[in-house]
């Protein structure tokens, strides 16, 4: 009998102990354990068109175009951007030109194109804080 209630107990310690790990993992934030990442350059060099905005219906429009499609495709549907980020070069010897539209529905959000050569190579989303 004694030995009963000792491993009750124990399971009821382990338990406990168990809940309050569980509440920490909780309310921890694990971002902070890794390492930050260094910042990339979104800021903008040159503003272009400071009331241009991205609509849902472009949004969706944009994400149909394959890559590689000709810089007019991609224009002909997101028009003027707000602004031009600073060149980089996501593959070795091939300069890319980035384009930034901030979000008609989410002011935090901004649509990032790429552009190699007059060829669109991709998107990528910036969030704003």
């Amino acid at each position: 009998m004694h030995r009963r209630k000792s491993h009750t107990n124990s399971v009821k310690y382990m338990l406990a102990g168990g809940s309050v790990v569980a509440a920490f993992g909780l309310l921890a934030d694990p971002r902070a354990l890794l390492p930050t990442p260094a910042p990339t350059q979104a800021v903008c060099q040159e503003i272009v068109q400071p009331k241009a905005i991205l609509s849902r219906d472009q949004l969706s429009q944009l994400l149909a175009v394959p890559e590689r499609s000709h810089k007019t495709q991609v224009s002909r549907i997101v028009k003027e951007p707000y602004c031009k980020l600073p060149s980089l070069n996501v593959r070795a010897g091939v300069s890319s030109r980035r384009e930034a539209y901030p979000l008609a529905f989410d002011s935090q959000a901004w649509l990032v194109v790429l552009y190699e050569g007059d060829e669109y190579a991709g998107y990528d989303f910036s969030f704003r804080r």
